[in-house]
């Protein structure tokens, strides 16, 4: 039979609570999508081109309505737009910006 002691005990106890910290810690792509709804986004899409704006509201297909938009190619800015939409299957990746 083995024992533990109380400093062993003590850290174990601290893991577990770490680990549980973690666990609610933890979000999907869908909770970060709703966050920044109404934010300003970063858009890249497959080509390398970023759109820059409000992310206005989006769909399961990763549709995706902006307002307030920049278009940027090459990281130089080359066009503004009030509204901008963009088909999901175009989208390499959405990014908050800070305000």
């Amino acid at each position: 039979m083995s024992t533990m002691s109380s400093e062993e005990a003590a850290n174990d106890a601290n893991k577990a609570t770490e680990g549980e910290a973690a666990e609610q810690n933890k979000r999907s792509p869908s909770d970060f999508l709703k966050d920044v709804l109404g934010r300003p986004v970063n858009v890249r899409l497959n080509s390398g081109t970023d759109y820059r704006g409000v992310l206005a509201c989006l769909d399961g297909y990763m549709n995706i309505a902006m307002e307030q938009t920049e278009e940027y190619v090459d990281g130089q800015l080359k066009s503004k737009y009030g509204d901008c939409f963009i088909r999901g299957n175009n989208v390499l990746y959405i990014s908050s910006q800070k305000r």
